[in-house]
């Protein structure tokens, strides 16, 4: 019978463990649930400016002013909850000094990350409520245009020290899914043809 099936599954598997151990050497090692995931530490330099933690009571709101500088330029926001639980919810809701509404955003994972599209600066108000059933402590991140920002055009800066390998991996992990799936249709066109051979004979 005809291996070839069989090893491109081998080779298939391969490159999908190879794209884990990348995936696992890119994270921190200190890592080991949502509440170590710190997103001021892995994407150190992206922010212009970040928060305090915030405590938020059940059923209250904190309030969280940012004041945009540039024009015609995306502004990148996220919120974590640093002490993260199934359940937690949040609701955020921006608007401007005038009461110009951008929108309204519900939260119920660890992270949450939005861009806003801003013609002209602007003074921007998140109020943010506590929708759970526990006390909340959060951080809130601000990036205005990050696609230019240092962290992502320096290739030794944190970001990219983390992100390139972690694209390297996401493509393995395709990759190596994709061939296992070709060696497992060539292993059974290989038992289809071998059933056949045999019962010609």
């Amino acid at each position: 019978m005809k291996k070839r099936g069989l090893v491109i599954t081998i080779v298939g598997l391969v490159f999908i463990a190879v794209s884990l151990t990348i995936a696992v050497s890119a994270v921190p090692s200190n890592i080991t649930g949502p509440n170590d995931l710190s997103m001021v530490t892995m994407f150190e330099g992206l922010f212009d400016e970040i928060t305090n933690e915030l405590q938020i009571m059940p059923g209250e709101s904190a309030y969280v002013t940012y004041d945009t500088s540039s024009f015609g330029a995306p502004l990148l926001w996220g919120i974590q909850i640093t002490n993260y639980v199934s359940g937690d919810t949040l609701s955020i809701n921006i608007s401007n000094i005038f009461g110009d509404n951008y929108g309204t955003f519900v939260m119920s994972e660890p992270i949450l990350f939005e861009a806003l599209e801003l013609e002209q600066s602007d003074s921007l108000n998140f109020e943010i409520k506590n929708t759970g059933s526990r006390d909340v402590s959060i951080v809130v991140m601000f990036s205005e245009d990050p696609e230019n920002s240092d962290a992502l055009s320096n290739p030794d800066s944190p970001v990219m020290n983390m992100v390139m390998p972690l694209l390297i991996s996401g493509f393995l992990l395709v990759l190596g899914i994709i061939i296992s799936i070709i060696g497992v249709i060539v292993i059974l066109v290989d038992l289809k043809n071998n059933l056949d051979n045999k019962r010609n004979y």
